[in-house]
């Protein structure tokens, strides 16, 4: 699955990969994303190798 949707919301500063997460999980579910897709993403963070991917895969999922 590739998710092609991006969220309005920035991820906190200085914050670990999961305090990010449930930041970017509520603000998904606010914006009517389905569990799915919001597992999709949960995924993807949980099982990235370090934090520089982790900042790639927030800004692919981000508005700026």
């Amino acid at each position: 699955m590739r998710i092609r949707k991006k969220v309005q919301w920035t991820p906190p500063a200085h914050a670990d990969r999961f305090a990010a997460l449930s930041s970017f999980v509520q603000a998904a579910e606010d914006e009517g994303w389905s569990e799915a897709e919001v597992q999709f993403v949960i995924d993807e963070i949980v099982e990235a190798r370090d934090e520089a991917e982790v900042q790639a895969i927030w800004q692919d999922y981000a508005k700026n």
